[in-house]
């Protein structure tokens, strides 16, 4: 078959239903079951304090995941620069309109659900990279006035979030976008010098954060410093991971959960929450979860036959990781509470609806991954 016809593959409807990565499906369910029997644990089981709420959530992410999935790859690579240009209005818009919950102004009520356009950032920002490095060769990635483009599509939305404040969000985006340019091929020195700029702005930075945001830092490095205060959170989650032990203290009999001493248990801490009923067994089983989903998103990303998909899945998936990284090593006192979300476990609509439709781009990926795209119109294949 030519290259040309390559580009023309067209799959019917029940083709690409087949083609669907239905094991990669099964890990993000049961990984939610997961989460659902924590948070029916955390409410004392009831169902309509978070369970039922979570569960239609996912009810909504699934149909989006399975509905992305089967949606042309060529598609997605044209809407690409549009979703991130939309992700972008509403980040400005939260700054106009946008309400306030727990300190941070990071939501847009549009009536029927609350949105939090930084999550829906994290996919668009994805997309957008992918297209731009498609359509760019590895020598052009490699020159800085060819870096300048993606640099503005990562700090733009990521001092949008910052000044929310959110301070974790912002994290993963710049994660995910220096992850994005060194898979494009970026060189490690431009990543080298980016890092010393940043440690040397780190006292000039410093008198930008918010008073909370100092104090968690400064806990981080000691959390003794105010045990009743900054340091109660982190030096409670840490009580409830050794109490779990290897085996747990059993479903829903966890101590510093149901007596209220472990802060924001159903969405930050929900992990400690997990590993203080289910011990380390409990622990490292959502871990090994979270493992097989990852190695899934890497061996799809390596079948793709095109660049743009390759890049999409490889996104997709470091962030992921990057959500469960941060979180662990919050929760377990390796880095400063930043207020990042278990994926899949911890309550919340917008997280787990635009992960899960990030999923479904990877698996997009995988259903058209014999598909070939020209870098650019009427040039080579890819």
């Amino acid at each position: 078959m030519s290259l040309n016809a390559l580009t023309k593959v067209e799959l019917t409807l029940g083709q690409k239903i087949a083609s669907i990565n239905w094991g990669l499906v099964l890990l993000l369910s049961a990984t939610t079951s997961f989460g659902l029997l924590v948070l029916y644990s955390l409410a004392g089981g009831a169902t309509d304090t978070w369970v039922m709420k979570q569960s239609i959530r996912f009810a909504l992410g699934f149909s989006a995941m399975i509905i992305i999935a089967l949606i042309d790859i060529r598609i997605w690579l044209n809407l690409a620069y549009v979703g991130y240009g939309v992700a972008l209005v509403l980040l400005v818009a939260v700054d106009a309109v946008g309400f306030t919950s727990m300190g941070a102004q990071r939501w847009i009520d549009i009536g029927v659900i609350s949105l939090q356009p930084s999550e829906m950032m994290k996919v668009a920002l994805v997309l957008a990279l992918a297209r731009y490095f498609h359509e760019h060769t590895l020598e052009e990635a490699q020159r800085i006035r060819w870096l300048m483009v993606p640099a503005a599509m990562v700090l733009a939305p990521a001092a949008l979030v910052l000044v929310q404040p959110d301070l974790g969000t912002a994290a993963l985006l710049l994660l995910a976008g220096a992850t994005l340019c060194f898979l494009a091929g970026v060189r490690l020195w431009i990543f080298g010098l980016l890092f010393a700029l940043a440690a040397a702005s780190v006292p000039f930075g410093w008198q930008f954060l918010h008073d909370y945001q100092k104090d968690r830092i400064l806990t981080f490095l000691d959390p003794e410093r105010d045990p009743l205060g900054a340091g109660y959170h982190i030096l409670q989650s840490k009580i409830a991971l050794g109490a779990g032990g290897i085996f747990g203290r059993g479903f829903r009999e966890g101590t510093q959960s149901h007596l209220s001493f472990l802060p924001e248990m159903q969405t930050d801490f929900i992990f400690t929450t997990l590993a203080e009923e289910f011990g380390m067994v409990g622990g490292l089983s959502l871990l090994g979860l979270y493992c097989c989903i990852l190695a899934y998103g890497m061996a799809i990303a390596l079948r793709s036959r095109n660049h743009f998909g390759r890049l999409v899945a490889m996104g997709i998936g470091t962030t992921f990781f990057c959500y469960v990284f941060i979180n662990i090593a919050m929760v377990t006192g390796l880095l400063p509470v930043v207020g990042v979300p278990l994926p899949l476990i911890s309550y919340g609509g917008t997280a787990m609806v635009t992960l899960l439709a990030g999923f479904g781009l990877v698996i997009s990926v995988y259903v058209h991954r014999d598909i070939r795209i020209p870098r650019r119109p009427g040039g080579p294949v890819s």
